[in-house]
């Protein structure tokens, strides 16, 4: 149990600095480096891990993206979103997301870039603050669970527009309830916009958040607003390809 441990440890670390020598790897495993070599030649082994060249460094291996696709596969709101997503996004030219609650946190499960996009970044498998983020913050709006979970700690600021005040979150939160839209204006990136809506299941409950993100200066407020119904109408497009009712 104790190599296993180790060695999703490992994974962990790699997926969090991207790449990663023998050295730092047994450091943050607090083992010896013999110990931390065996564990990844292993992994490698099986594709989970690759080196980088000749310069002692590895990375996440092709067999971590088989695995995960092979999840976002069982998860039906990735499948069935996607057109709704895919139309979303040549729609409004941006990024697409979709998110559902981990813990306390949102994971982006999908992503789809509009012609607009210039962002590289992949959100695919990233947990994300709830509280500052569209997503999140539908998710908490209509889920009590995610919503608990969300204001009960720590409000981690990473602009000077995150929301860090209980109370100033939860009034946003009932706000978001009626309106059944949110929106994020450089709360969680300097310079990136956001509008999320709920995706329901079969019975009633949101089960995802779908959202629209790009950059301040071409998703200003004012085109945020206005691509509010089209992410409200893909995000019931959704529901209703669950079998969900909004």
């Amino acid at each position: 149990m104790q190599s296993v441990d180790r060695a999703v440890t490992i994974l962990e670390v790699l997926a969090e600095l991207g790449e990663s020598g023998v050295t730092e790897i047994s450091q943050r495993l607090d083992v010896h480096k013999s110990t931390a070599f065996r564990l990844v030649t292993a992994l490698e082994g099986r594709g989970l891990v690759e080196q980088v060249g000749d310069r002692g460094k590895y990375r996440l291996g092709m067999a971590v993206v088989r695995l995960a696709g092979a999840v976002a596969d069982q998860l039906d709101v990735t499948r069935r979103a996607r057109p709704a997503c895919e139309e979303l996004a040549a729609a409004t030219g941006e990024t697409v997301n979709v998110a559902v609650a981990d813990g306390d946190a949102a994971i982006n499960v999908d992503q789809v870039r509009g012609a607009s996009s210039v962002v590289t970044h992949n959100w695919v498998g990233e947990r994300t603050p709830l509280h500052a983020t569209s997503s999140g913050k539908v998710l908490m709006a209509f889920c009590p669970p995610v919503r608990s979970a969300g204001v009960s700690g720590r409000l981690r600021r990473f602009t000077d527009a995150t929301l860090v005040r209980r109370r100033d979150l939860e009034e946003v939160l009932d706000k978001i309830a009626v309106d059944g839209y949110a929106t994020t204006l450089e709360e969680l990136e300097v310079g990136l916009h956001a509008v999320a809506a709920p995706v329901h299941g079969p019975d009633g409950t949101v089960v995802a958040a779908i959202s629209v993100s790009g950059p301040a200066y071409r998703l200003t407020t004012e085109r945020l607003l206005e691509v509010v119904p089209a992410v409200v109408e893909a995000a019931a497009r959704a529901s209703q390809a669950l079998g969900g009712r909004p």
